[in-house]
């Protein structure tokens, strides 16, 4: 488990939580793409350079 997405970028898959639901299940190239909440973690955690 872990909050910062530096410590799972490289997992095999990430499950997103909203609210103490799944809303969201893959690799983070996956979640980046398709994942709105993953999308607004990442901006609120990285830099526009990391996310490139």
């Amino acid at each position: 488990m872990a909050q910062r997405i530096t410590s799972v970028v490289n997992s095999d898959q990430i499950i997103v939580l909203n609210e103490g639901k799944i809303a969201g299940i893959g690799t983070h190239e996956e979640l980046k793409e398709s994942n709105k909440i993953y999308q607004e973690i990442m901006k609120s955690q990285l830099s526009e350079e990391e996310i490139a």
